[in-house]
Order: C-alpha cells, then sequence, then structure tokens
C-alpha cells in the first residue's frame, strides 16, 4: 500500500502552502458598538506546513478529481449505450481511445517492477461476471497499488444499495448484450459524471494486479478501480489520497477531517449520529517514517485506511452490574487475519459479557475477514485521523438502511462565484472588499435532538469548482476559506452586511485553515439565531466558482444574504449633477434636423446625436451599433425602429443620470468605472443587484482589466433597465409567474 497515508491530513498537503487561521481575535461585540470605537482586531495569517519526506507527493495529491478523464489529448464524450449498440451492431469489443491499455494509463512516473499484460476478464477466468452472489465489502481486496484510502471508501459503499448502484449501474454485464464497454458514475463538483471503459484490465501471470474480489470470476470491483483511474488520469494517480475525498465522489456527500489527538468531547456522539444518518466513515493511523506499512503490536497498520461499519452502544451484563459501552465495528481492506487484537476483537474474552441476543443483533462473526470490534476508548487511543462523509438527504431509501439509520440530514446548496473587482473580496485580513464577497444567512430555529446544550449543529462546506482540471492553463487551486458571523437579535444590520458590520463584529466560526485544497469544511455547535457565512479567497481579486453546502441536524433555511433585484431611489447627488431634465438647444435642434418628416430617429441618427451630446465621455470613440439599437428598443413602444421627440426625451433623462453616475464614480479619471464600483454605480442610478446579477453585468460589460468603459456601462443600464421592465409587464400579466426577477435577468441578460 505504497503511498497511501491518507489518514494523515497534513501529510496530503504538504508543499501546497497551507494558509493556517490564527486562534486571535476578540469576542463577539454588538453592532452598535461601532458607536464606542471597537474595532474587532481579527488577522488570518499564512503558515506553510512542514514537509515530511515520507509522505505522499502533493503532485500525486492534487490531480485526484481534477484531471479530464485522460491524459491522452481533449476528452470527448462517450455514451455508454450507444458505444455497447455500435459494438455488438459491428461485432467486436470496446477498446477505449480515451483510456488505452498502454503504460502511460498505469503511471506517469513510477514504472512499474514487471511486465503488464492487459487482459479482459474471459481471458483471466472462465465464466466471468459483474457480481457473483451479489457484493459486499469482502468483494474488496486490496492490490499492489498504494490506494487502500479509495478501497476503505469503496468497502462502506457496498453497505448501502441504493448508493452503490448510483455508482455502479446495473444495466451492464457478461452475459446480456456484453461488448467489453462498462461504465461507472461519479459525483463532481455538483453533478455526476458517467465515465466509460473497456474491460481490459492490468495483469501480470494471468492473475489482476489492482484492486480485485475474493471471487476470481468477479469484476465490478477491478472495473470500477479502473474507471476511477481513468477520471484521474491513471493507476498511478490513486497512490496516496483521502478516503473522505473518495466517499464524497461517490455520493456526493459533505466530508469533515478529524485529528484524533483534538477530537470535541462529544465524538462518539458525532459518530453515533453520523451513522444514525448513514455517513461513511473511515478511519487512520500516522505512518511510520521508516517502515512502509508498520504493524502495530495491537495488530493496526500504520499508515492504513480502514472503514467504521458500525457504531454502536452495546448492551453489557458482567456480575452485580449491567450496562451499555460505546462500541465500534471497523474493517480493513486487506480482507484477511490482520486485525486488531486487543479488547473487544475476535474471541476476546471480553464478549462472554454480552447477551446472545445482542450479539445476534450485531451480527457478530470471528472470521479471518478483516473485520473487527473495539472500544471507543481504544480506537481514540491507536488511531490518529477519522473522516467522515456526510450524506445528502436523498441518497439512500429509507427502506434500505440498517436498523436504526433512517435519520437524514437537512442540506442546502447554492453556487457562487468570485469575480475580480466584484465580488472576489479576499479573506477578513482585507477588511475594505471583504464585504464585497458573496455572504449566505442560514436561520436555526430548533435544537438538535437530546442536545443538553440546546444548541444547532450545522456543518459548513466550501468547495472551489473546476481548478485542478485547468492546471494545464496554470490554474491551481486557489486557497480558500470561510467565516460565520452572527446576525444581532433585534436592530437592524445592513444587507448584505456592510464594511462597518466586519469592522465591529468578530466570527463567531471559521474554516480551520484558509487553504488551497478542493474542499475546507468545519462543524459547528451554535445557540438558535441568525448566521452570516462569507465564503472567500485568501488574496482579493481571485477569480473561482464554489460551491457552499449546509448540512444541519434541522431545518436551516439558508437564503442569500444580499439585496432584491429591482428599482430605487436615485441618488441625490446625481440630481444634483443633472438637474435640468430637458435636452439641450442644440440638442434638441440636431434632433429635429435628423428626425425628418416622420418625427422620429432611426439608430444610426440616434447615434449621431448621443455621440454629438456625450462626446467629452466618449473620448471620440462613439457609441456602438449595439448600445444604439438597445435603447431604440428599450422606449420604441410602438415597434416603429425609430424614436419620436418624447421618447427620446425619456432616453435623454436616463443618460443624463447615467452619464452624472460615470462621473460620479469614475474615481481615477481614467474614463472608466473600476468594477469594484459597479454595485454601488447602479445604486446611484436607482438599481439594486445581488451578487449573481453582479457577476453576471461585470462579465458581460467589464473589460479584462476590470473597468467598465463608459459605452459598456451605458449599454449595461439600458439592458438593466429594459429587463427589469418587461419583467414587470409580463409578471403582472401572469406571463413569468414561476420564476424571479432575478432568474428572468440570467436568462436574458447575455442575449
Amino acid at each position: 500500500m505504497a503511498g497511501q497515508n491518507g489518514g494523515n491530513f497534513g501529510a496530503l498537503i504538504q508543499g501546497a502552502g497551507r494558509q493556517i487561521l490564527n486562534q486571535g481575535g476578540q469576542a463577539l461585540l454588538q453592532y452598535g458598538a461601532q458607536a464606542l470605537g471597537n474595532i474587532i482586531n481579527e488577522v488570518f495569517q499564512k503558515k506553510e506546513v512542514e514537509q515530511k519526506r515520507f509522505l505522499p507527493s502533493i503532485k500525486n495529491y492534487k490531480v485526484l478529481g481534477e484531471t479530464r478523464p485522460s491524459s491522452f489529448g481533449p476528452a470527448t464524450y462517450q455514451d455508454f449505450k450507444d458505444i455497447r449498440s455500435r459494438c455488438l451492431a459491428e461485432g467486436r469489443l470496446f477498446e477505449d481511445p480515451e483510456f488505452p491499455a498502454i503504460d502511460r494509463s498505469l503511471y506517469y512516473k513510477e514504472r512499474l517492477d514487471r511486465p503488464i499484460t492487459w487482459l479482459r476478464p474471459s481471458e483471466i477466468c472462465e465464466d466471468p461476471q459483474l457480481f457473483v452472489e451479489g457484493y459486499s465489502r469482502f468483494d474488496v481486496q486490496q492490490g499492489e497499488l498504494g490506494d487502500c484510502w479509495l478501497l476503505a471508501a469503496v468497502a462502506n459503499l457496498t453497505l448501502h444499495r441504493k448508493l452503490f448502484f448510483q455508482v455502479v449501474p446495473d444495466d451492464q454485464s457478461f452475459d446480456e448484450d456484453y461488448a467489453g464497454v462498462f461504465h461507472f458514475r461519479f459525483w463532481q463538483y455538483g453533478r455526476w459524471v458517467d465515465v466509460v471503459i473497456d474491460d481490459r484490465l492490468p495483469t501480470y501471470r494471468g492473475k489482476l494486479v489492482f484492486l480485485h474480489s475474493s471471487e476470481r470470476n468477479e469484476f465490478w470491483s477491478a472495473l470500477l478501480e479502473k474507471a476511477y483511474a481513468k477520471l484521474h488520469g491513471s493507476y498511478e494517480a490513486l497512490k496516496g489520497g483521502s478516503t473522505c475525498e473518495a466517499m464524497e465522489d461517490f455520493t456526493g456527500g459533505v466530508t469533515e477531517m478529524y485529528d484524533v489527538a483534538e477530537l470535541p468531547p462529544n465524538f462518539y456522539t458525532i459518530l453515533l449520529k453520523a451513522y444514525e444518518r448513514n455517513s461513511l466513515m473511515g478511519c487512520s493511523i500516522e505512518p511510520d517514517p521508516n517502515i512502509l506499512e508498520a504493524e502495530t503490536p495491537a495488530g493496526l497498520i500504520r499508515g492504513h485506511a480502514y472503514s467504521v461499519t458500525r457504531v454502536k452502544y452495546v448492551d453489557i451484563e458482567t456480575p452485580g452490574r449491567a450496562g451499555k459501552i460505546p462500541l465500534l465495528r471497523l474493517r480493513n481492506p486487506w480482507g484477511n487475519e490482520a486485525e486488531w487484537n486487543g479488547p473487544w476483537s475476535d474471541k476476546s474474552p471480553e464478549w462472554r459479557f454480552i447477551p446472545e441476543s445482542e450479539k445476534e443483533e450485531l451480527g457478530l462473526t470471528f472470521d479471518d475477514d478483516g473485520e473487527f470490534w473495539m472500544s471507543f476508548k481504544d480506537f481514540v487511543n491507536h488511531f490518529s485521523r477519522v473522516e467522515i462523509c456526510n450524506l445528502n438527504p436523498d441518497s439512500l431509501d429509507p427502506e434500505e438502511c440498517p436498523e436504526g439509520c433512517t435519520k437524514k440530514w437537512e442540506m442546502s446548496v447554492f453556487e457562487g462565484e468570485w469575480v475580480r473587482g466584484v465580488t472576489a473580496g479576499g479573506c477578513r485580513n482585507y477588511l475594505e472588499s471583504f464585504w464585497k464577497n458573496p455572504q449566505y444567512t442560514v436561520t436555526l430555529k430548533d435544537v438538535d435532538e437530546g442536545d443538553d446544550e440546546n444548541k444547532c449543529t450545522i456543518i459548513v462546506a466550501l468547495m472551489q469548482k473546476n481548478r485542478r482540471s485547468q492546471r494545464h492553463q496554470g490554474l491551481e487551486c486557489l486557497t480558500i476559506g470561510f467565516a460565520v458571523y452572527r446576525l444581532p437579535d433585534y436592530g437592524h444590520v445592513p444587507k448584505p452586511l456592510d464594511v462597518n458590520f466586519f469592522k465591529y463584529n468578530a466570527s463567531v466560526g471559521r474554516s480551520q485553515a484558509f487553504i488551497n485544497l478542493r474542499e475546507v469544511s468545519a462543524r459547528f455547535k451554535f445557540e438558535p439565531g441568525s448566521y452570516v457565512i462569507v465564503p472567500s479567497t485568501f488574496e482579493p481579486d481571485e477569480e473561482g466558482e464554489f460551491l457552499l453546502r449546509v448540512f444541519s441536524e434541522k431545518d436551516n433555511n439558508m437564503t442569500e444574504n444580499d439585496e432584491d433585484v429591482g428599482m430605487g431611489d436615485v441618488d441625490d447627488r446625481v440630481k444634483e449633477i443633472a438637474p435640468n431634465p430637458e435636452p439641450a438647444d442644440p440638442v434638441r435642434d440636431f434632433f429635429n434636423r435628423l428626425a425628418g418628416d416622420d418625427g422620429e430617429v432611426d439608430w444610426q441618427e440616434l447615434k449621431e446625436i448621443l455621440d454629438y451630446a456625450m462626446r467629452e465621455e466618449l473620448k471620440g470613440q462613439g457609441f456602438s451599433k449595439e448600445v444604439c439599437r438597445s435603447m431604440i428598443a428599450m422606449l420604441d413602444k410602438d415597434n416603429s425602429g425609430g424614436l419620436g421627440f418624447d421618447e427620446f426625451k425619456t432616453l435623454w433623462i436616463d443618460l443624463r443620470n447615467w452619464r452624472a453616475v460615470f462621473r460620479l464614480y469614475d474615481t481615477e479619471g481614467r474614463g472608466a468605472i473600476p468594477a469594484h464600483n459597479l454595485r454601488d454605480a447602479l445604486h446611484s442610478a436607482g438599481y439594486t443587484v445581488n451578487a449573481h446579477v453582479l457577476n453576471v453585468l461585470a462579465h458581460r460589460y467589464g473589460s479584462s482589466d476590470g473597468y467598465i468603459q463608459f459605452d459598456d456601462f451605458i449599454m449595461c443600464s439600458v439592458r438593466l433597465k429594459t429587463m427589469i421592465d418587461t419583467f414587470k409587464g409580463r409578471s403582472s400579466g401572469g406571463e413569468y409567474a414561476t420564476f424571479s426577477l432575478e432568474e428572468w435577468l440570467n436568462r436574458t441578460v447575455y442575449s
């Protein structure tokens, strides 16, 4: 199991530039503390983790779940059913061009020490089958690849039928419509990805080299491993990893990682509630730097990933006393006699104190199958790290859940984006821009079931999307994290929270680290109330997409903490700059001269008028055809293709206001508005927008250097006004009653 070490979280991020948050900061102050001048000095700091030479390469770790389906050129979409139909019609077996049976599919760096032959299952054994007598965790036997972290997740997957067949579709076999092609599904960044493979597998002397089943003619596990290797580019890419990332890719769940040396006091309750909600769990022991997979005197393997398959308070009856003891059942993916040999191990004397009925309920067996029980006390004394993958509420079929495992998490999900100069504000160190990050409110009303502190549990997970898959473009993972703030129970605070709120209020929770990994998560226990989560990159102006998920035992009522999209009041400063709504005499005369007999101007004539009237801002460039035609469309109520003077007058009033706004926010005097002023500029123009719409507008009308030119700002204002007016007119007639103004803007602003 060379290079596994998935149990050591610090190891996985060696050389990655981990940025640890300082634990400093003062107590939470009320928003009204501004009057007292109590500015919160809350600083996030960077700190690199010490490298440990025996741990897996961060290069290997970073490609997990992030690369194209293969490293052999651009990936193409592969449709399983279409490929199978064509192969059957042509009488041939599928050979995957995306992941060919050559050495580069095996490794990208470390060549194997023996010749490998790629064979199809029918060349390995007689009567190959996808499943032999169903599937179970005992079908997962580790080969020579250091991916026990993956195998621990696969073993957990077999415990849940719905989850299993979501990853291993049951529309394929070696008997019916066999064409040498199979497919598997993995969760990637909020969506399920179908990975198609052929069934040629790496062998040495006729035997499978990597993951295999205890049954020689059963191949689902070997094919699943190949599909996962294809997703990551090669088999070698699976050497060294984290069980919880694999569990997340199999389920779409939210993962947590715990250092056993720093466990919360209620950790067994956390494990028990996780088991009741069918969470997948793994654990590992710190590896020995000098010995690969060193065995401890207690029979446990260092640097090896185990899966936790049961958590239970077990009835115990000793002479003169009865009670319950917290136990856990674990499994070693090797599936052999390498098991724990301490108390509660197979055939240990402690089991004589357990009633026969309880043993029967536990399904107790003492086979050399890699599965064993141990007490919670021994568990925390021997293991170093625990990983929990909490499942989506719709991941499981309640009828298939084990007894006592029918509870579900409540989950909320939002997709968001950090856009440079607009919503990429950086962490709290950058106070002046921090408030511009997307903000999300969770409202916790009901305390956890059976919680003595009357508090509410939430798990916050922030995942950045599509970064590692773009490494060939020079994009590495961003350094990401989040902070949580308590909203006051009374009084008014701005929405979104502004710079003053963050100046005078400390966070009540935050991610343990700002770190450049795919996901960061943390568990909190809060009193009932409303809280704002602010996800961010460490540095400002770093662009990226993200997925924010919140799990809670009870409803969390998550919403975006932002303004409603719509119309507001024009800034008084704008009215002062543009007091006269009437077109000046030269502009009126110019209009009359161009309008002709019909009294209207078309887009070309309108361009002449406006290029003259706005020449100072346009700096000789002139309005574009697109802007002028959009202005006509905004006010051409009779669809004549032109504007009469009354319509032009209405446009002129808007244009004077927009020009005044532009002058107000062209703070650098360069004839352009900085993108970070866009929200304020739109406010002054009388529009309210949220972060989603702001991002769309910045993408559409901003330049690559982070500025918005006058022509683009006018176009942005025209389109925004047109869309809002159109939506209001049509929604009042019931035409758009099924979606919001924001959705309408997102649908139309790019058109």
